[in-house]
């Protein structure tokens, strides 16, 4: 069985093929000998398929060559120009999200539809961050393939990340992660900012703001803090395993102390997305950046540290002051307690 329309035909091919509908269009005529030149556009499961695809071309005819690329194709065309305006850790978040959905890897971009899109996310393992990294980039590559006229519809958008079931537990580091934290220091980028963070007691959204005019190098302390009365403006001594990390961080050229790869001010939900988050998946932690507090009191009570000195550098709500006013005994009391941290 045959039809054809002069642009096009299309054919049932014998024998037992799971997509016996076969297309093909007419591309133009060669000019010495008077015949078509045919292309494939491809094979079908029904005739009516066939017919929809031979009659989508033609009313939006595209490059055949074009529409063999696959989901791989546009990840490397797209991630050539995307990845140089990123910073390292960013490039990591999105080659974890890819790498998270390999089933779509060799599949024809033209073919990949919703439900395939939301068997990948479905399927995937990683946390809540992971799977928004994933519907991100399904967002960029598609929008690229829009832009490059590969596609003519944008699926990403009707995919579902669900609900974070999660529980919301304090988990404080181990000993050994903290270890590891550390031999890691100089070939993962943004994990001093996690050390500065166990070590001081810091919230991730209190780093952030801290201004390089709140570090004192010379008396070694951070003054900074957020949300509740007890917790604003309070005073930290830098205990002498991350004075270098502040140290080399520490640029008068800057306002803040943490920034990203523009150096400006960076966002928490560019920090804990594109950083925090690879920087867990990559060391086969479970944690969150809260943790980081949680582990920096645990540090300090099984130091056996003064409570009223961990109350003043957690900034716990039972320590209200009227006025802040911190003398050189005040500081050398935290400092004492601060270094019992070993």
């Amino acid at each position: 069985m045959k039809r054809a329309n002069g642009n096009g035909s299309i054919t049932k091919v014998k024998g037992n093929r799971r997509k016996p509908y076969k297309v093909v269009i007419t591309k133009g005529w060669d000019s010495t000998t008077g015949k078509q030149i045919k292309k494939m556009l491809g094979y079908y499961f029904t005739q009516k398929e066939a017919n929809k695809a031979l009659a989508d071309y033609l009313d939006t005819p595209y490059d055949l060559e074009l529409s063999n690329i696959s989901f791989e194709d546009i990840y490397e065309r797209w991630s050539k120009v995307k990845y140089q305006k990123v910073s390292h850790s960013a490039v990591l978040g999105y080659q974890s999200a890819y790498d998270n959905v390999e089933k779509l890897h060799n599949m024809k971009i033209k073919d990949i539809k919703a439900r395939h899109l939301q068997e990948a996310m479905d399927n995937c393992s990683r946390g809540q961050a992971t799977k928004k990294k994933i519907k991100y980039l399904f967002g960029q590559m598609f929008a690229y393939a829009l832009q490059n006229d590969i596609i003519s519809k944008d699926y990403s958008q009707f995919v579902d990340v669900g609900k974070d079931v999660t529980e919301n537990k304090r988990e404080p580091f181990s000993n050994k992660e903290i270890e590891l934290l550390w031999n890691h220091l100089n070939d993962i980028e943004f994990i001093d900012t996690i050390l500065i963070m166990i070590y001081s007691g810091f919230r991730i959204g209190e780093l952030l703001e801290l201004k390089i005019e709140n570090i004192d190098l010379v008396d070694r302390t951070m003054t900074g803090g957020l949300k509740t009365e007890a917790g604003k403006n309070r005073l930290v001594p830098i205990h002498p395993k991350i004075l270098p990390l502040i140290e080399k961080r520490y640029n008068k050229n800057k306002q803040y102390l943490i920034v990203n790869f523009k150096g400006q001010k960076m966002k928490y939900d560019n920090y804990y997305r594109e950083k925090f988050i690879p920087i867990m998946e990559q060391l086969n932690m479970k944690h969150r950046p809260h943790d980081c507090r949680h582990t920096f009191a645990t540090l300090l009570s099984n130091a056996n540290a003064n409570a009223t000195a961990i109350k003043k550098m957690i900034g716990h709500e039972n320590y209200i002051t009227t006025e802040k006013i911190y003398t050189h005994k005040d500081i050398d009391e935290l400092r004492k307690n601060i270094e019992l941290i070993k």
